[in-house]
């Protein structure tokens, strides 16, 4: 079966480059690195890397998580500063360590010890941003004082306001059947500073499993991590479910969540001759995603279907 790539709208910047790698012969794993770090260099992308946005502090905290479909390995990062790849920060989890996820300072110290680069993580745009969040939402006394007031005051989000939701998520098949996936992002944003979402959770945010297929979710992480969404997927189809069933029975899962945030979530997956299926609960506006397929001349934009 040929290869393919399914990414969603924040992947754009980077989905050319994860068909090429595969073109070229490489590896799902590498083409899933070289598509998110084209993303997490991206300012234009508002949720992911370089000009992501930060949290209740002003502090950039990113998270990331990547897996191989052929041996179910996995590496995952959280709560990660001033470094911008971390899709390559989990990668080296995953190849180096017995571990499968470091976060906060202990993921920084690794990232120093296999040679990433340290980078200012704020772009200015999204600092200007965060400012004028500031003003417009704290009321003189608090603005004053901050940050040293209760900031979980401040965290749950009018209706009118929905949280960023852009994680940046790649599934990949390679033509001989071996899929990688990974994901990227900045997180909610001016989340509670240490708020870890779906995306380096495995099995919320993100599976892959060569025998079934791949899935991967992005916007509200809460709810794929208590619904276990991703994993939920893989095991309906798994049971006898084809691809698109086993999605509109995820999707139902996370409908029967009750209390908590609630808010949107769209789920993107292929089944294991890389077909893709991409569905929504809860958009309030239209989301597209990327999807390319060996013999593409270039990857093409399609609607994602409200399920």
């Amino acid at each position: 079966m040929p290869a393919a790539v399914l990414t969603n709208s924040e992947g754009a910047p980077g989905v050319q480059a994860a068909a090429d790698a595969l073109s070229a012969g490489s590896s799902p794993l590498d083409a899933v690195e070289a598509g998110v770090r084209i993303v997490e260099s991206d300012p234009s992308i508002r949720s992911v890397g370089f000009g992501g946005a930060p949290n209740l502090l002003g502090e950039m905290e990113c998270d990331a998580s990547i897996m191989c479909g052929a041996t179910l390995r996995t590496g995952a990062v959280g709560a990660v500063k001033n470094y911008l790849h971390v899709i390559s920060i989990a990668r080296q989890v995953m190849e180096r360590l017995p571990h499968v996820m470091l976060v906060a300072e202990g993921a920084e110290r690794f990232a120093a010890e296999v040679g990433q680069p340290q980078s200012n993580m704020l772009s200015g745009e999204a600092r200007s941003k965060y400012e004028a969040w500031l003003n417009e939402n704290l009321p003189g006394p608090i603005r004053t004082r901050w940050p040293d007031v209760p900031l979980s005051d401040h965290v749950w989000p009018p209706e009118s306001r929905r949280p960023s939701g852009g994680t940046t998520a790649f599934l990949v098949r390679a033509g001989d059947g071996n899929f990688a996936g990974g994901a990227s992002t900045s997180g909610w944003a001016y989340k509670y500073p240490g708020r870890i979402g779906d995306s380096p959770l495995i099995g919320a945010g993100l599976y892959v499993d060569n025998r079934y297929g791949a899935a991967a979710c992005t916007h509200t992480g809460e709810m794929a991590i208590r619904a276990g969404t991703a994993r939920a997927v893989i095991a309906y189809v798994r049971k006898g479910a084809a691809l698109a069933e086993a999605c509109l029975e995820a999707l139902e899962d996370l409908r029967s969540l009750k209390g908590g945030y609630l808010g949107p979530l769209i789920l993107h997956a292929l089944d294991r001759d890389g077909e893709p299926c991409v569905l929504a609960t809860g958009l309030k506006k239209p989301a597209r995603y990327w999807f390319w397929r060996e013999g593409m001349g270039r990857p093409e934009q399609r609607a994602v279907i409200s399920g």
